[in-house]
């Protein structure tokens, strides 16, 4: 019989991962403790899931207000055009990120969806005077396959990237 099923494997895997999410600068033994396994195991199972990609890397949760910038939404709708070879290396050789740091835009997220909007990325820009400056490059990158975008600023952060706003006071007085 194997040592450990698939199943358990997985459910190993979801508890570590829960762990790295709640604090990714933790260390190993820390994170092994909670989850009641040797440090090794945790080593190894972090090992692998950067290998598989399932861990695509680690970041900070930053309050960008103490940075001096603001966030942004932008959700696009895509014409009926089909994509061509000419839009995919568009995509692929990630133009709107370098030119996004051309103009000292951060992109958070950037997904393509299924909904009543096609892509959705979230950016953080210093003013909203950039933000739009930020849209005017999306739509000349992607011109003619865009037929509605809307840009929203976020007013109040309640959670980033699984993390709770610590600003208990700030979201007080924002409700």
């Amino acid at each position: 019989m194997a040592k450990s099923s698939k199943k358990q494997i997985y459910e190993d895997e979801l508890k570590v991962i829960a762990e790295l999410q709640k604090n990714a600068k933790e260390s190993i033994d820390i994170i092994a403790k909670r989850c009641g396994y040797s440090r090794q195991k945790v080593w190894r199972i972090i090992n692998r899931l950067e290998e598989n990609k399932t861990i695509w890397g680690y970041a900070a949760v930053v309050n960008e207000e103490k940075q001096g910038l603001k966030s942004y939404m932008i959700l696009i709708k895509r014409t009926t055009l089909p994509l061509d070879k000419k839009l995919a290396d568009k995509i692929i050789t990630r133009q709107l990120e370098n030119s996004a740091s051309k103009i000292d835009i951060k992109i958070e997220h950037s997904m393509f969806t299924h909904g009543t909007f096609d892509w959705v990325i979230c950016f953080e820009a210093k003013d909203v005077k950039q933000a739009k400056k930020f849209c005017e490059v999306v739509n000349e990158i992607y011109w003619g396959y865009i037929a509605e975008l809307h840009m929203m600023e976020a007013l109040f952060s309640i959670r980033k990237q699984g993390i709770l706003n610590p600003d208990i006071q700030k979201l007080k007085e924002f409700l």
